[in-house]
């Protein structure tokens, strides 16, 4: 899993959805995109969207820094980046040691764990939100 914080909280993904992980830079946003589009970045000749999962999961905001980092995540169908506060690193989890969510998290936030680890690092399914409709923006301006 690779292990990271937002909003001061600690999160993972499994490592088989992550491309990779590189620091925020040259982020240009985008017009006319829900306010979890935090914008489009070039990771060397590729346009990838970057989703503010904060937004997403109605997390409390702080502003851009230079800690922030991506952390690209790709399917056999899609790939985006999401955007970390920091990341901590790359560590095993056993699936075992997940237990289910905890009962103060509600909302859209629920539907994307896993679970949580005894040392309450919230599990996110990688596969449900690369599969999401929702964070796929098909809009069009007149």
């Amino acid at each position: 899993m690779v292990e990271f914080i937002l909003a001061h909280e600690r999160y993972a993904v499994a490592s088989e959805y992550v491309r990779e992980v590189y620091p925020l830079e040259q982020l240009t946003p985008l017009p006319c995109t829900p306010a979890f589009v935090l914008g489009i970045v070039n990771l060397r000749g590729e346009i990838l969207s970057v989703i503010n999962i904060k937004k997403f999961f109605d997390l409390p905001e702080k502003g851009l820094t230079d800690l922030n980092k991506v952390i690209v995540l790709e399917s056999e169908d899609r790939v985006f980046g999401i955007l970390a506060d920091a990341i901590n690193g790359v560590r095993r989890i056993l699936r075992s040691d997940i237990q289910p969510s905890l009962p103060t998290l509600t909302g859209i936030r629920q539907d994307y764990l896993q679970g949580v680890t005894a040392e309450r690092v919230v599990v996110l399914d990688a596969e449900k939100l690369l599969a999401d409709e929702k964070l796929i923006v098909q809009e069009q301006v007149g």
